[in-house]
């Protein structure tokens, strides 16, 4: 309850201070009792002790990518909808009332005060059993069981999103299959636009996790309550030698007597806890991916899969074009004949008793335009121009 005296200053100042733009806030201590603020962003920067450019990165109005930063004293998330404070002992959550928020606050404080009465009860046999592996805490502090809860609300929720988006998605490429239109593109259309934006969503927390992994340094300042015993202890630890830092599994090999205070400067770089939790919620998160990537994959497939169908249309468009214009050429031909004999010009053909020339040559007319047809359509099978 460090923040305890300072929320209600906080709230008498932000009654007066109405000049400022408030943003709602929801402050969980480690009893998961909540108190709701209505302050703006210097009351804030005084209640966590923040600065301004790490508070700038929670203001949905500036549109921030997902940042997980680790502070002196504060640890900033901005992943999605999540935007959060969290300190030693108590969590900062914006938008309480927002509706994919508030699962969010339910589960903080029904998981936060667990674990910690879990910890009162244990406190005894743990202090009985220091001599042996069952010394070793293995309860996480209060920060990085928020975060814990703040990681898995975030992952829960871009699955869940992708999830909706392969319940329609699929079904809209298969659709699309069977019947090529407007209406079918444009909903494919929309829901590839969806799930590209998706997917840059999930990318951006898989690298902020991937990177939080490959420095162990980022890692140690998430031990918020590490740090704040560290400044507050009255001895320090840099009077122990340079390899307990490094060795995992010295303080099995040392005396009884020399083990507690092994253990302790040990633990000042040890990150191996906070990786294990950061892998199992990269894993859930690259899995994510991977779905966004099978989605992405079947799109492609559909939209190769249309595009043979229409370069077959086009091909079957193109054959009946040739044959219409051979047609065209040969209907033009035998045209020529109703031409010459619709001329006013005295033939002798056109006399009397010589009727019978007009239907010869019509008939001829008829057959060499039929044989130029015939031979112009077996050319084209012949060299492949059209189908068989």
């Amino acid at each position: 309850m460090a923040l305890a005296g300072s929320v209600v200053e906080l709230q008498a100042s932000s009654v007066k201070k109405k000049t400022a733009v408030s943003r709602s806030w929801i402050l969980l201590d480690h009893y998961g009792k909540g108190t709701v603020l209505d302050a703006d962003k210097y009351a804030i920067m005084r209640l966590v002790q923040i600065h301004a450019r790490d508070l700038r990165i929670l203001d949905p109005l500036l549109s921030y990518p997902s940042t997980i930063l680790g502070r002196e004293k504060v640890i900033v998330l901005n992943l999605e909808h999540i935007k959060a404070i969290i300190t030693a002992d108590e969590v900062l959550l914006r938008d309480p009332t927002d509706d994919d928020v508030v699962p969010i606050v339910e589960e903080l404080r029904r998981r936060l005060p667990k674990v910690s009465a879990a910890e009162q009860g244990q406190g005894e046999e743990e202090a009985c059993a220091q001599d042996g592996e069952g010394g070793e805490e293995n309860e996480f502090p209060f920060e990085i069981r928020a975060l814990e809860v703040l990681f898995e609300a975030i992952c829960s929720f871009l699955d869940a999103r992708t999830r909706e988006l392969e319940t329609s998605a699929y079904p809209a490429l298969d659709e699309l299959t069977s019947k090529i239109s407007s209406r079918n593109l444009d909903r494919v259309r929309k829901l590839k636009c969806a799930m590209t934006r998706l997917t840059i969503r999930v990318q951006k927390i898989r690298d902020e996790l991937e990177n939080l992994l490959d420095d162990d340094d980022d890692m140690a300042d998430l031990y918020l309550s590490r740090k704040l015993a560290a400044s507050s202890s009255p001895t320090s630890s840099s009077d122990a030698p340079y390899w307990l830092y490094g060795s995992p599994n010295t303080g099995s090999k040392r005396h009884k007597s020399s083990r507690a205070s092994g253990t302790t400067v040990q633990r000042e770089n040890d990150v191996e806890e906070l990786e294990m939790l950061l892998e199992a919620y990269f894993m859930q998160i690259d899995g994510t991916l991977n779905k966004l990537a099978t989605l992405r994959e079947y799109i492609d497939d559909t939209e190769d899969y249309i595009n043979i169908q229409l370069d077959n249309h086009r091909n079957q468009l193109i054959q009946l074009e040739l044959f219409i214009s051979a047609g065209t050429v040969c209907m033009s031909l035998y045209s020529l004949v109703a031409a010459i004999f619709g001329m006013n010009i005295p033939y002798t053909w056109k006399a009397p008793g010589h009727e019978h020339v007009f239907k010869w040559v019509v008939i001829f007319g008829g057959m060499v335009c039929a044989s130029l047809f015939l031979s112009i359509v077996s050319y084209a099978r012949r060299k492949g121009l059209v189908g068989s």
